[in-house]
């Protein structure tokens, strides 16, 4: 930075503005300080920059699953909010092998970044709260009770209610929940929906099916259900992957969905507008949460003892056309 501002003829804390983007420089000084810099083969080191600021810039994003377009979404949110306050984001990815979201955790704190993101993580809520102690940590998806971690998730019990009673409302007595495992936000959906068959005085029908947050878990759980004596007339799925496996193997196997049966996911991902699979779902505010997520993570930069938060968005039923009344056969 010193060469640069030798060459251009300008202050090293001119330079430095330049390099951060400042608005409050002239842009025939802006000029001048970026020939010089291209001249020298100069780019700021964003590692070096931090240890002299004790800030980096840069945040780290945890996404659990790259192939479920939930996350893609309330990524979107969450990019947004950071380009709005000036930070650039480093992003890993979970796998299913064990350890694979541990390991991807311990290379963001060799970064330092400023703070962490984790998009519905299946850490253990110990190795959450280790990893705030060395940075601000918030948790988009799933409620994590450790001092320093806030968390923005969809309150799971009202958006299971919500399609318990669209089913019940429709006549449907026999609704069968395929779960999401042990996923982030599965046991309160779980939970929600036993509650709901309860109040709704359809405790000796209620069913849950262990799966995962995948098509495949929708397939498999199908094959399970069609191997007992009698299909349910509905099915309240995990989420819109777990949903569109389960449609996808109802109709290879010749039943209507959802003449023969209904089916609901969770999420209103982007794929259950499309006319040909048009899915009731609950809408999670996917780009908001993520928006709110930032918040949060740049609120906790500035205060690291302040208490922990956890912000409940409001679910809402979608209804499309995977769901009618039961088929009086």
């Amino acid at each position: 930075m010193e060469d640069v501002a030798r060459r251009a003829g300008v202050s090293r804390s001119l330079v430095s503005l330049v390099m951060r983007a400042s608005p409050h420089v002239s842009d025939e000084r802006r000029a001048r300080v970026l020939d010089a810099a291209a001249a020298l083969g100069y780019s700021p080191n964003a590692m070096a920059r931090g240890l002299a600021s004790r800030r980096s810039g840069v945040v780290a994003v945890l996404i659990n699953d790259l192939h479920n377009p939930f996350f893609a979404e309330t990524f979107d949110g969450l990019a947004a909010e950071a380009e709005s306050r000036g930070f650039s984001l480093l992003l890993g990815a979970g796998r299913p092998t064990r350890g694979a979201e541990q390991a991807a955790l311990a290379s963001f704190l060799e970064y330092r970044p400023d703070g962490i993101v984790l998009l519905s993580p299946r850490l253990p809520s110990a190795a959450i709260g280790v990893a705030a102690r060395q940075a601000p940590v918030v948790v988009v998806g799933r409620h994590v009770r450790a001092a320093g971690v806030d968390s923005v998730m969809t309150d799971e019990r009202e958006g299971a209610r919500l399609v318990v009673d669209h089913l019940a409302g429709l006549g449907h007595r026999r609704i069968v929940h395929v779960d999401g495992g042990r996923g982030a936000g599965a046991g309160p959906r779980r939970e929600g929906y036993r509650r709901a068959m309860s109040r709704a005085g359809l405790d000796r029908f209620a069913a849950v099916v262990p799966g995962d947050f995948t098509e495949q878990a929708g397939a498999d759980a199908v094959g399970a259900l069609m191997a007992m004596r009698r299909l349910p007339t509905s099915v309240f799925a995990a989420n819109d992957l777990v949903a569109v496996g389960a449609i996808d193997a109802l109709e290879r196997a010749g039943h209507d969905v959802p003449g023969r049966v209904s089916v609901v996911g969770y999420d209103n991902t982007f794929f259950t507008r499309l006319g040909h699979i048009s899915l009731t779902t609950v809408d999670q505010p996917r780009e908001a949460m993520g928006r709110r997520a930032f918040e949060l993570l740049a609120e906790r930069m500035d205060r690291r003892d302040a208490a922990p938060h956890l912000v409940l968005t409001e679910p809402h039923l979608v209804q499309r056309a995977t769901t009618t009344p039961p088929s009086r056969r």
